[in-house]
């Protein structure tokens, strides 16, 4: 099975193992701590911009920060996931079939494969 084609073995699969699981974990946790990093960042630029800010910067670094910590929920959420429910962690919420190891490496708080994922950026055209 391990031979199987990149299709076949993506299909539904057992639980990811525990040393994936140890090491979206620390994805996680890395991601989470450079993300409040950058948030701790935002939040002393703000502190040193009285009203005398530059409208355009400080909007703009209002919109980061907000983009932030969107990012911060979704990394949470993932921790919640993969706490609360480890033998579903890496699994598509859309179709059930696993995440491919590459997608939730560079992206480890993805909910969706990238068929499924592709297919929701298509229908929003």
């Amino acid at each position: 099975m391990a031979s199987a084609s990149s299709a076949s073995s993506a299909k539904k699969a057992k639980p990811m193992n525990k040393k994936n699981l140890q090491h979206f974990e620390k994805r996680l946790l890395e991601e989470r701590r450079r993300v409040l990093k950058e948030l701790g960042h935002y939040d002393e630029t703000f502190g040193a911009t009285p009203q005398s800010a530059d409208g355009d910067l400080s909007s703009y670094s209002f919109h980061m920060a907000d983009q932030e910590g969107r990012f911060l929920w979704h990394i949470d959420e993932a921790l919640r996931r993969l706490y609360r429910a480890p033998e579903t962690f890496g699994k598509c919420h859309n179709c059930g079939n696993e995440i491919a190891f590459e997608r939730l490496d560079a992206l480890p708080h993805a909910r969706y494969c990238i068929e499924c994922k592709q297919r929701e950026e298509d229908a929003k055209k």
